[in-house]
């Protein structure tokens, strides 16, 4: 019996289709049930799921990982409260009705800080007559979980103490959300491969879930939710996931926090041209900038050179590091020390002694992967060095 086979009987029998899954991540993931039970072959688990329907849930939760907290992720809370939710309580009428969809929203903790944040600024009694919060899942056990709005004390230790006070109740040993705030928030069973979006959304919260699926799966979501939103919406997705195909659909806000916002179809030609950040016009297309600035803000140090052995480009952290100039756009490329012959894939590695404020030396010790053939400028192709 083949893993094929297997996901045709999940989605048969449970309505489950992981078929859009990247296969590899998937199959691991089942890989993990099948030696908890103790089986061997996809045909023997198949016979155990259907003698142990618990089994279901457990394999489930197994794949889809339903992690989550409450303001997960701080700094990037902190600039979607700042930055992004004025924008959006100020872009419409003062009464217009605000309409926000947390995607994948597990045991509910996203959708219930996008409450607070939100109630934070307009107040309870606005917030109740302006916004609505639809949450989705897959997992209706997370779902279930996210709609009794009850909370244990670590899973609330990453709230503040002020708001915490605020929007929570304690009972017992738990901690109860507002109850007036609980009631605009909606949740729901959605697959985003096969369901409908939700329309004419002003804020989408899609974190940590894009992630898992294939590249072609990616797309058609993104269709979806350059359809989903509102014109000027934002897309709010999880530090993991980098927004890099479909780049004409949405334009970056804050990449280091992955917010971007919908691009209209009138100007989407006209976005490609726009001055970066003061600089020259770009020329490249809009996915390749979004590669780009991906790797400009990346905290780790990491270069790229070309298959001919030129360095095409170093991020902030690696010209921090490596005391680099800015960089400077129609400037030739420079070749690095250190590097093999055009054309052969192999690794090069460089040496650099630092001197540090103790007197001590620091090495820093640079490995370049290079690859054959001439570049490309098709996005992946870049080979990347990391510095260690």
């Amino acid at each position: 019996m083949k893993n094929g086979s297997l996901l045709d009987y999940l989605k048969g029998t449970r309505g489950f289709d992981f078929t859009a899954y990247k296969r590899s991540s998937l199959m691991r993931r089942i890989q993990k049930r099948l030696q908890v039970v103790n089986v061997t072959t996809y045909e023997d688990y198949q016979t155990y799921l259907e003698a142990h329907p618990e089994e279901f849930g457990l394999l489930f939760n197994t794949i889809l990982i339903n992690v989550t907290n409450f303001f997960r992720d701080a700094e990037a809370w902190g600039y979607i409260s700042t930055h992004v939710v004025p924008r959006v309580i100020g872009a419409g009428r003062a009464e217009a009705v605000i309409r926000i969809w947390s995607t994948g929203c597990a045991s509910g903790e996203e959708a219930y800080t996008l409450a607070i944040i939100f109630a934070e600024q307009l107040g309870v009694e606005q917030f109740r007559r302006r916004v609505k919060i639809y949450a989705s899942d897959v997992d209706d056990e997370a779902l279930m979980q996210a709609r009794h709005a009850s909370s244990t004390a670590a899973q609330v230790q990453d709230i503040p103490g002020d708001l915490l006070s605020k929007y929570f109740e304690r009972v017992d040993d738990r901690y109860l959300f507002h109850k007036d705030l609980r009631r605009s928030i909606i949740f729901g069973r959605h697959d985003l491969v096969q369901d409908a979006p939700i329309s004419r959304v002003n804020l989408l919260a899609c974190r940590n879930t894009f992630m898992y699926f294939t590249r072609d799966t990616q797309a058609k979501v993104l269709n979806r939710f350059h359809f989903a939103l509102r014109n000027g919406g934002f897309l709010f997705m999880g530090r993991a996931e980098l927004l890099l195909t479909h780049g004409e659909l949405f334009t970056p806000v804050e990449l280091k926090w992955r917010v971007f916002t919908k691009t209209s179809p009138q100007n989407a030609r006209a976005m490609l041209l726009q001055p970066e950040r003061g600089e020259e016009r770009a020329t490249m297309p809009n996915d390749d900038r979004l590669q780009v600035l991906s790797l400009e803000t990346d905290p780790i140090a990491r270069v790229v050179v070309r298959a001919d052995g030129i360095l095409s480009l170093a991020n902030n952290r690696a010209r921090a590091l490596f005391r680099l100039g800015p960089p400077r756009h129609r400037q030739a490329p420079s070749r690095p020390r250190d590097v093999v012959p055009p054309g052969r894939a192999a690794l090069a590695h460089s040496g650099r002694d630092e001197p540090a404020s103790d007197g001590a030396t620091t090495r820093h010790r640079v490995a370049i992967r290079l690859g054959r053939g001439a570049p490309s400028r098709s996005r992946g192709d870049a080979p990347h060095g990391r510095v260690g």
